[in-house]
């Protein structure tokens, strides 16, 4: 099967059954190139190594991308039974290196490399028959069952670069050379480099949802703006360029870095790109699996932090306003250079797509008009921190791809490297990465006194997210007491006369209960499932405040921020703790709580009843379960067979509360009689939600 000349899905042309053919060859030519990665790796030892100490190992990778598409195949209802539930939590978080991640090593029983690989042969089995027998019509959309498939499979070929990084930075006695990843064996002086003049022009970005190709929803929307004319580098900047930067002891002179810059140069006590090594006075560089002689005319690969202080010294020498490019100006080159998109490609218009080496290559082997490497060779750093635009929509299947990102601190990258495949490829592709990240990605610099302009929306603008926001940390409605903090009120006089020792709040929205119930225990632990939910959670325990925009009438809003320590909940902050997580398929570490809260959780899971029945398996003998819900059952959330009540049997009412009573019994026994709990969520200035919610308390027993 080939395997270097492959293409994203054209999603609405041609016929059912052939589309179904080439999206079942896409899938397993993805899965190939992935498995062929690891294949660089000398050992089953070698997949535990930690390649970079604020990262997973590769074992976690090298079962992450198999996982996904079980995760996702759930949570888009087009399954029901998962192929390994502990996996599937093990292997579902802790991508990406957030602050909030959970790298403790002693948190994870990692499984042997040849259990994940008879996990990976089970998912790639499930999923081509899901390919064979799911219905089939064009065009794909976002709500089609096979959207979520060909969303795994380009999460699998972003993995293609985040893992290949990380086996970049393994000990080279821990590698071994791959036929599919031969490097360039060309190499020789640099050019010299110069700017060039780049006409101003209008820049339309955005793609519409009919759009022809698959996309992440940060793609999605619309974003116009008129772009000055610039002058931008003829060439990458390559080692040659930046070793001047080197040797002029850049590296230890505060003037040239930002603060971030210099704190991260500080931190790691860099002295040159992170892949280069100097043996002697003589420098080589580290490619993927072998150490080869300085490639002088290659292009550097830095983060944006380098690339930055690099623009700054050159700015300082020349006189000049030396800067990276925006995305907007780099998309102005792109389009004046009238680069055809992926898919009808004859053969990749660059070192991209897989198609020439396993590594960069010299920086003027491939021209577009009068420059070089606009596309591929290595990612290109931007000024931009990346941002929505006017219109975007959070995919519901994957709702943290975007959203963590949103806080100015992901710069885009562009353009793509050798190993970028599939969406990654296209146009309307954007990803961003912390400043300080290291991708297989180096930089052109520009000469422009625009201005720079960052997207920075400080507020919380999401509709549901800020409605949460207000329910929790809002004022009262219409004399209505606060929920979660009623909630919290009448669980920690439940537990009153009991050990109080770790409590457990579980569908935590953005984390007010976990804060009060902090009141009375020693630790909490708050979780979600939704990433928007938990990363404002989490922001609130880190920075101690929050901001959001609340619509008012129409399109007008009011601004607000609300803080721990205006709700006396300041001190409270070092015990509590949030996470990312599924209800249905908690981690194992989630357990010996002496509460758990569930608020208004149940009618909202996939599958109560395996929350209900293993549930007990959290909670300490004696311990509490205390459960809030409207009970508002809708298949958009649980399918109708799954419901605890709200439906007749044999002609009779079965409630949620019988559902529960049957469900529990087997482990708890009830506390009391049930109890209504009001709350209100506020819409716009004259809309309110006002719901009603039942309390039950129950108590482990055994």
């Amino acid at each position: 099967m080939e395997l270097r000349k492959t293409r994203t899905i054209i999603l609405n042309e041609g016929e059912p059954e052939t589309k179904r053919e080439e999206i079942r060859r896409y899938f397993h030519q993805t899965f190939d190139i992935d498995e062929k990665l690891y294949e660089t790796l000398k050992e089953d030892a070698t997949f535990y190594l930690r390649a970079d100490r604020l990262r997973h190992p590769l074992i976690f990778y090298f079962g992450h991308t198999a996982t996904f598409f079980i995760n996702k195949l759930v949570i888009a209802r087009v399954i029901e039974q998962r192929i390994n539930p502990r996996f599937e939590s093990m292997f579902a978080v802790g991508v990406d290196e957030m602050s909030w991640d959970d790298l403790d090593a002693t948190h994870y029983d990692w499984p042997t490399r040849q259990e994940v690989r008879e996990y990976r042969d089970k998912a790639r089995e499930l999923v081509d028959g899901l390919i064979s027998s799911l219905p089939l019509k064009l065009p794909i959309t976002w709500e089609d069952p096979f959207w979520a498939i060909i969303m795994g499979i380009e999460h699998e070929r972003i993995h293609l670069e985040t893992s290949s990084v990380l086996i970049r930075q393994l000990p080279i006695d821990q590698v071994v050379r791959h036929p599919l990843w031969d490097i360039c064996r060309e190499s020789g002086e640099a050019p010299e480099n110069a700017l060039l003049p780049v006409a101003g022009g209008r820049v339309v970005l955005g793609k519409a949802k009919d759009h022809p190709f698959y996309g992440w929803d940060n793609e999605y929307g619309r974003h116009e703006a008129e772009v000055a004319g610039f002058r931008a580098a003829k060439y990458l900047v390559s080692n040659r360029e930046f070793l001047a930067f080197v040797e002029a002891g850049c590296y230890q002179e505060r003037q040239w870095w930002t603060e971030e810059g210099w704190n991260w140069r500080t931190f790691r006590e860099a002295e040159h790109p992170l892949f280069w090594i100097n043996i002697d006075n003589a420098w080589r560089l580290r490619t993927m699996v072998e150490e080869i002689d300085m490639p002088w005319n290659w292009p550097v690969e830095v983060n944006y932090l380098e690339a930055k202080a690099f623009c700054n010294w050159q700015s300082a020498r020349t006189g000049r306003p030396i800067r990276l490019p925006t995305e907007d100006e780099w998309n102005r080159l792109r389009d004046l250079a009238a680069i055809p998109d992926q898919p009808w490609w004859d053969h990749a218009p660059g070192n991209i797509n897989l198609e020439q080496w396993a590594s960069s290559c010299a920086v003027d082997r491939f021209p577009y008009g009068d420059f070089y490497d606009i596309l591929g060779n290595v990612w290109q750093w931007t000024e931009t921190p990346i941002y929505p635009f006017h219109g975007f929509q959070i995919h519901p299947w994957y709702d943290d791809f975007s959203t963590p990102t949103f806080d100015t601190r992901h710069n885009l990258i562009k353009g793509g490297s050798w190993i970028s495949t599939g969406n990654e490829a296209t146009r309307d592709s954007r990803y961003a990465f912390r400043r300080h990240f290291f991708q297989h990605a180096g930089f052109r610099y520009v000469e422009s006194s625009a201005k720079v302009e960052v997207h920075q929306d400080q507020y919380e603008t999401d509709a549901l997210t800020a409605q949460y926001c207000d329910a929790h940390y809002g004022p009262e409605h219409f004399g209505v007491p606060n929920f979660p903090v009623a909630c919290a009120r009448i669980c920690l006089e439940l537990m009153a006369n009991r050990s109080r020792e770790r409590a457990l709040d579980l569908g935590c929205a953005v984390g007010r209960a976990a804060f009060e119930l902090a009141r009375g225990f020693d630790r909490v632990t708050g979780l979600d499932f939704s990433t928007r939910f938990f990363r404002l959670a989490a922001r609130m325990q880190e920075e101690g405040y929050l901001r959001y925009a609340f619509p008012e009438e129409g399109e007008i809003q009011s601004f607000h921020e609300v803080s721990l320590a205006e709700l006396r909940l300041d001190e409270f902050r070092s015990q509590v703790e949030f996470y990312q997580a599924d209800a249905c398929n908690l981690p194992e570490k989630f357990t010996g709580y002496d509460l758990v809260l569930a608020a208004n959780l149940i009618d909202r899971l996939y599958s109560p009843r395996r929350f209900l029945t293993t549930i007990h398996e959290r909670i300490n003998p004696g311990g509490l379960l205390v459960i809030t819900s409207p009970y508002t059952w809708l298949e958009e959330f649980t399918k109708k067979e799954k419901w605890l009540g709200g439906y007749k049997e044999s002609g009779e009412n079965v409630t949620t509360l019988d559902g529960l009573k049957a469900a529990l019994a087997p482990c708890f026994r009830m506390v009391g009689e049930p109890r209504d709990i009001p709350f209100v969520i506020r819409e716009t200035r004259r809309k309110h939600q006002h719901t009603i919610a039942e309390m039950t308390v129950w108590e482990r027993v055994g």
